[in-house]
């Protein structure tokens, strides 16, 4: 997901979470598919508000719909949580890396020194 062209996904689906609404929806269908009405349940508001959150989640790709007779259960869309979950992993490890870097960099100036930290913590 790191190409240009997927950059109005990526955006879709931020804004879609930013929302805590959506948020809680996107939890509860971690938990197994369900419908507008079981969604709509622990909020307070209406089950016409709760069916634009859905529609949002859905435009973002990270709920689907399917039908199952007079049910229109609601799923959550794995593959496009996975997606985010790489994209925001990719600088995770970019992190991790210069983190390291930097433990090595103070850990050989404390060994330099003679300090307390020369010691190897592992």
């Amino acid at each position: 997901m790191d190409s240009h062209s997927d950059e109005p996904l990526l955006d879709q689906a931020f804004l879609a979470l930013a929302d805590p609404v959506r948020r809680q929806i996107i939890a509860r269908l971690s938990r197994g598919p369900a419908t507008v009405n079981e969604l709509a349940e622990p909020f307070e508001i209406s089950k016409q508000a709760v069916s634009k959150h859905i529609q949002v989640l859905e435009h973002a790709r990270l709920v689907t719909r399917s039908r199952d007779a007079q049910r229109r259960p609601v799923h959550l869309n794995p593959a496009r949580l996975e997606a985010l979950t790489a994209w925001i992993g990719q600088y995770r490890l970019v992190r991790e890396e210069q983190f390291r870097s930097l433990d090595a960099v103070l850990h050989a100036q404390a060994a330099a020194k003679g300090g307390p930290q020369a010691k190897d913590p592992s």
